[in-house]
């Protein structure tokens, strides 16, 4: 190729480039949005969350050895 298809080319991948960083960008808002909501929800008084956080607060050592057995499993599953 030469030096001006390169030129021509140029703009026109960077346009796509802009293009596809801006698809992502959204996609990531709109995925943030959909999580941050569904946290929201769960943290509602007497949803899972909320449940979760109570029980963590009464027995913050037990929490943790669940915890930390959970990661042992899921550690060696992968």
């Amino acid at each position: 190729m030469s030096g001006a298809d390169e030129q021509v080319d140029g703009p026109g991948k960077l346009e796509q480039a802009k293009e596809a960083v801006q698809t992502v960008a959204a996609s990531v808002q709109a995925t943030t949005r959909t999580v941050a909501d569904a946290i929201e929800d769960a943290r509602q008084p007497g949803a899972s969350l909320d449940r979760l956080a109570q029980w963590a607060r009464a027995a913050p050592l037990h929490s943790l050895a669940i915890a930390f057995l959970v990661g042992i499993i899921l550690g060696r599953r992968h």
